[in-house]
C-alpha cells in the first residue's frame, strides 16, 4: 500500500512502542519521515530496524523549547516542507494525588501537553503552507475515563484533546486538519515498565475496568492483556492519508473495547 507516497511526516517519540510502530507503518506506506526521540539510543534503534533511506532520525526533547525550535526547523528543512505532524512523544509516571509534588505535576504536563503545543506551534507555518495537512496528537483513554494514580497524566492528555479541537477550527480554512488518537490497553514502553512507576502500595484491583474486551495474546509484565502498537499505527496512517480527509476536530479511541 502506497497511499502516503511522497508525504512528508515528522513523528516525535519514535524511539519505542507506538511511536516506533507508527514510524515503520508510515514508511511502509510510502512516506518520507523524520523521526525524533529524547533518547539517542532508542531512536538509533528505530533507524536500524527500519533500514530505509527515506527515514531521517535525530534527538529532540519536546520538553525543551530550544530543542523543539531547532529540531522542527531541521525536520522541515530536510523534508522540504511538511504534510503531517504526529505528536507521539509522552511520558507516564504515577503517584497518589495527595503525594504529588508540583515538580512531578509540571514534569508530566511539560512533556505531554506543553511539548505537543511547542512542536505544533513550530510546525504550523510549514503545515499551513502545504494547504492540505494534518496534525495527529496522542491523547489517551485516561482523558475521559478514570485511571487511578494518574491525575497529572490524565490532565495532560485531556488538555491535548481540548488543544486539538481548538486547532481544528482555528486552521480549518488553511486546510489543516487536527485529530487525536486515544490509545488504551496497548503495549508500549510505558506499559512494559508499569511495575517501576506505579506507587509501591498500588491496588491493582482498581485497574479491573481498564482491560480490553477483545481477545489478545499480549500482556504487560504484571499480566494485564494489551493490544499491539501496530493497531494504533494503522489508525495514524489512515488519518495521515486521504482516507482521513473528512476527519478533524475529534478523537479516536483505540482500546480493544475497554470502555465500550
Amino acid at each position: 500500500m502506497t497511499r502516503l507516497h511522497g508525504r512528508r511526516i515528522l513523528v516525535t517519540g519514535a524511539g519505542s512502542g507506538i511511536g516506533r510502530a507508527t514510524t515503520l507503518r508510515l514508511l511502509e506506506e510510502g512516506a518520507r519521515v523524520v523521526a525524533t526521540d529524547v533518547s539517542a539510543e532508542t531512536i538509533a534503534g528505530t533507524a536500524e530496524l527500519a533500514g530505509d533511506p527515506r527515514l531521517e532520525t535525530f534527538v529532540m526533547d519536546v520538553g525543551d523549547e530550544q530543542s523543539v525550535v531547532k529540531g522542527t526547523a531541521a525536520a522541515v528543512e530536510h523534508l522540504g516542507g511538511l504534510d503531517v505532524l504526529v505528536n507521539a512523544a509522552g511520558i507516564l509516571q504515577a503517584s497518589h494525588t495527595h503525594e504529588t509534588s508540583l515538580e512531578f505535576w509540571n514534569r508530566i504536563v511539560a512533556v505531554n501537553l506543553t511539548g505537543t503545543f511547542l512542536v505544533t506551534r513550530e510546525a504550523l507555518p510549514a503545515l499551513i503552507a502545504t494547504g492540505k495537512s494534518v496534525v495527529i496528537n496522542f491523547s489517551s483513554t485516561s482523558a475521559a475515563f478514570a485511571h487511578p494514580y494518574m491525575a497529572a497524566y490524565a490532565a495532560s492528555k485531556g488538555g491535548i484533546q481540548a488543544f486539538t479541537h481548538s486547532l481544528a477550527l482555528e486552521y480549518s480554512k488553511q486546510g489543516v486538519r487536527a485529530v487525536s488518537v486515544a490509545p488504551g490497553s496497548v503495549k508500549s514502553g510505558i506499559t512494559d515498565n508499569a511495575g517501576t512507576w506505579m506507587p509501591q502500595d498500588v491496588d491493582w484491583a482498581l485497574f479491573g475496568k481498564l482491560l480490553p474486551i477483545l481477545p489478545t495474546d499480549l500482556a504487560t509484565p504484571v499480566g494485564n492483556p494489551v493490544g499491539r502498537p501496530e493497531s494504533v499505527a494503522g489508525v495514524v496512517a489512515m488519518l495521515a492519508s486521504d482516507d482521513g480527509e473528512f476527519i478533524t476536530g475529534t478523537e479516536i479511541r483505540i482500546d480493544g473495547g475497554t470502555h465500550a
